[in-house]
């Protein structure tokens, strides 16, 4: 397998007529649609041809879906193309669990297709699951927001060494990273490694699905004594490493619960540091992740942070109770974080700052969970150690620069936008 190029094919592998590269079949675009093409637009404007005579298991969620409202499921079953199995990660393949949470094995009553959880199993046992459906291809399509703690570039990992473990060629529907394509923040400790953060990548990501598939299978899936024989990225037609979301004319659908909008993932690799606090990270409200507060906070946050001007960041004093989650029916105080300038905003920066003037000013109500969660999200115990000790926003920061410069050379390689 040559890793190198921007699609992999070997032999016997499955065949992706005309997208090499990620260019579209000719006289197969959708029409009428913005200028960015999923993986999974160009395969079903073909008919899903390419997978006739596949037995595929497909690992998606409600984000795998086209630009008429349709899931690649439904869409392949409509075409003839039924999937042999699909595959739910955390907050399942339909999408109704909360955090933490999954639906369980079952038969999507939709298209009579078996769905397996594979929400926290390890490899061992997903490559059990594809056995037991007949699997010979995985097609992954799931919409990811960017950083390292969301948990569906891990189900993607997984599955590639569970793909790898039984010979099963690996598909990848490409699809766009909301957040752009800029490496920030630490990077993962191995010590640290968890379920929200199994392998060495910086918290802010900057990659694609795709990319990351091509980042792990040669960087990491070798140190599992496995190796994909066949692994192919559909790439995204029309985007580019500096395009948002909002630019792309798709549409937004909730990669979970409580990432209700594309605001949301952006400020979320910073913010989402704080469900390690005993701080509310806004779950309960509508604005997840951009709400944050406790109980006996007041307006000397929000002041204090607009003091610092941190680029692109904007902050409202907020007063909010939660519905549930932490402080259920609690009136809490704090922040309302949104960004102004996404060109100039760095979502971690923002967010260590956020952390070390809450404990300066309110020692008496910010603390870390008790079981140092922080840690698994950070990827490490300096975070939290340096932020105790008393460190400014400059130094904490300034302490990952040299293993995110190393990470951003190693990852060029993998890119396949520029």
């Amino acid at each position: 397998m040559n890793l190198n190029r921007r699609h992999f094919l070997g032999a016997g592998a499955l065949a992706v007529p005309a997208l090499a590269g990620g260019s579209a079949v000719a006289g197969a675009e959708p029409q009428g649609h913005g200028r960015v093409l999923t993986g999974a637009e160009q395969l079903a404007a073909q008919g899903w041809r390419s997978f006739k005579g596949r037995k595929l298991g497909v690992l998606s969620n409600p984000t795998g879906v086209l630009l008429n409202g349709d899931h690649i499921v439904d869409s392949m079953v409509a075409a003839g193309v039924k999937p042999v199995a699909a595959f739910g990660p955390e907050h399942g393949f339909r999408g109704s669990a909360q955090a933490g949470g999954s639906e369980g094995d079952y038969t999507d009553p939709r298209t009579g297709v078996p769905v397996y959880d594979a929400y926290g199993v390890d490899a061992a046992k997903l490559a059990t699951l594809f056995t037991k459906a007949g699997v010979d291809t995985v097609v992954f399509d799931i919409a990811d927001v960017g950083a390292r703690f969301y948990t569906y570039i891990w189900s993607l990992y997984t599955a590639m060494v569970a793909a790898a473990q039984v010979k099963a060629a690996f598909v990848v529907l490409d699809r766009p990273n909301p957040i752009g394509g800029r490496a920030a923040g630490p990077l993962l400790d191995p010590k640290f490694a968890s379920g929200i953060g199994r392998k060495p990548i910086v918290q802010q990501h900057g990659m694609t699905v795709g990319e990351l598939a091509r980042f792990f299978a040669e960087e990491f899936l070798p140190g599992e004594g496995v190796q994909l024989d066949h692994l192919d990225v559909v790439q995204v037609r029309g985007w580019q490493r500096d395009t948002l979301f909002a630019q792309t004319g798709l549409n937004w659908v909730l990669p979970s619960p409580n990432m209700p909008t594309p605001d949301t993932a952006l400020v979320y690799p910073g913010t989402g540091m704080f469900e390690g606090t005993v701080f509310s990270e806004g779950r309960g409200t509508t604005r997840p992740f951009e709400i944050i507060g406790a109980p006996g906070l007041d307006w000397r946050w929000r002041e204090k942070l607009e003091d610092l001007q941190l680029p692109g960041a904007k902050f409202r004093e907020i007063y909010f109770v939660p519905t549930f989650s932490k402080f259920v029916n609690q009136a809490c105080g704090g922040v309302q974080v949104s960004v102004g300038d996404p060109r100039v905003f760095d979502a971690i920066r923002t967010a260590v700052a956020m952390l070390v003037t809450a404990k300066a000013l309110h020692p008496d109500v910010f603390a870390w969970r008790p079981d140092n969660y922080i840690d698994k999200l950070s990827g490490s115990d300096r975070l939290r150690t340096m932020v105790d000790a008393g460190a400014g926003v400059d130094e904490v920061t300034g302490a990952w620069r040299a293993e995110l410069a190393e990470f951003d050379r190693k990852r060029r390689r993998h890119l396949l936008y520029r």
